[in-house]
């Protein structure tokens, strides 16, 4: 009795494919010029001193150095900073 299987649906199948976010150094890393600190969608995390913010949030530094976490201001926001060596 030769037929075929059942085939399922066709709707199914589709994916995204990943986007690699996050922090990618941490606490007192060393990091070179350009070096990319978090990715990010949206501003979780906001450019201190020697941190530049990229056109989709994305924090790098701009001199190198140590990193540095701080939460400060009247909304408690997380800043990224640089402490240049």
């Amino acid at each position: 009795m030769a037929h075929k299987k059942a085939g399922g649906s066709t709707r199914n199948g589709r994916d995204s494919n990943p986007k690699f976010l996050g922090v990618k150094r941490f606490g007192s890393q060393m990091v070179m010029p350009g070096n990319i600190l978090v990715r990010q969608r949206g501003t979780h995390f906001y450019p201190g001193e020697r941190v530049g913010i990229g056109r989709d949030h994305t924090l790098f530094a701009k001199v190198a150095g140590r990193v540095r976490f701080q939460v400060k201001g009247p909304k408690n926001r997380q800043y990224i900073s640089i402490d240049p060596i």
